[in-house]
């Protein structure tokens, strides 16, 4: 590993409250409230904390109003939510949370077909209205996500070039609107990649747009989740969503990507174990690991939590 390309700090997204709820029975409007409180202290800079979605198809985010209006705001905190169309974006910028405007696109039109309700063309087509409604709103564009953009359980391995024909066309719509992302997401929205898949897909991407920054949400369904985290860092990824504990999975990517996103506190503890700062109390993470156990009522995958930090003397120990 060439350890220069490492990026000397990375950026943290907690999806906890968002899409590792999601993923959970409903959860108590009380007990959301005390858990985005207790990561905001954690020094996570970013909190995605609702989706502003149809509640008859995800009923865990029917309170996203009432949660946005009685969080408890912490100086230095973004709190953002999701949506997927346009009513749910008039929810969101209703709701007073910080809004990052996004658009997406997914490599299975299959998973498209499932998530959104129309093909994976269809919803590159959807994004044109939105982009304007973001200029309508005096917002800039933050960032644009590719879903499945390694694998789908529907339609198997995504070849690294549908993925970057499908990013293409995403970027192409914007580009028309006279809009680019600041950030470009590869997500592996059903666990599906390895860590060859990562660096090989971030290497043509990074090859024909070279001055785009690029970030990862990643799922570990299949235990692989800080294996492809450590392979986008040593690509210079500096940005990445995570959950606390590991909640999380996709509620219509089937059961088996409801296995959960790479945890928060296990990354985190990666990155500080390799010197890269990512301005994270480790320890703060770790009981909310352990409050999001109390939470949802069983155990969860992150290891940190149970097994806490080593104290080590690094000297070479004397014959």
């Amino acid at each position: 590993m060439n350890t220069g390309d490492l990026p000397s700090r990375v950026a943290i997204q907690e999806e906890g409250p968002r899409e590792g709820f999601q993923s959970e029975p409903p959860v108590a409007l009380a007990d959301k409230l005390r858990f985005i409180d207790a990561l905001a202290q954690t020094g996570l800079p970013q909190i995605n904390c609702v989706s502003f979605v149809d509640p008859a198809r995800v009923p865990q985010m029917a309170d996203a109003e009432e949660v946005a209006q009685r969080l408890v705001r912490r100086p230095g905190v973004r709190y953002t939510g999701i949506w997927l169309n346009g009513k749910g974006f008039e929810r969101a910028l209703a709701s007073g949370l910080d809004l990052l405007p996004n658009v997406v696109a997914s490599a299975s039109s299959t998973f498209s077909m499932k998530n959104n309700g129309c093909s994976g063309a269809a919803l590159i087509e959807r994004q044109g209205p939105m982009l304007e409604r973001y200029r309508q709103a005096g917002l800039s564009l933050d960032a644009a996500h590719v879903f499945t953009a390694f694998g789908c359980h529907y339609e198997g391995d995504i070849a690294p070039e549908k993925a970057i024909a499908t990013l293409a066309a995403l970027l192409g719509l914007c580009a028309g609107h006279g809009i680019a992302p600041r950030t470009v997401y590869l997500c592996d929205t059903v666990g599906a990649a390895h860590p060859l898949q990562v660096q090989r897909l971030l290497g043509m991407a990074r090859s024909r747009w070279p001055q785009q920054e690029f970030a990862l949400h990643l799922h570990d369904t299949r235990g692989m989740g800080l294996a492809n985290a450590l392979a986008g860092l040593q690509m210079g990824v500096a940005r990445f969503d995570a959950s606390v504990g590991g909640l999380g999975g996709c509620p219509f990517a089937g059961n088996a990507a409801a296995a959960g996103n790479i945890c928060t506190e296990d990354l985190a503890l990666m990155c500080e174990e390799m010197g890269i700062d990512t301005g994270l109390d480790l320890d703060a993470l770790a009981d909310c690991g352990r409050l999001a156990e109390s939470i949802v009522g069983h155990s969860l995958p992150g290891k940190f939590k149970n097994a806490g930090g080593l104290r080590r003397d690094r000297r070479i120990p004397t014959a």
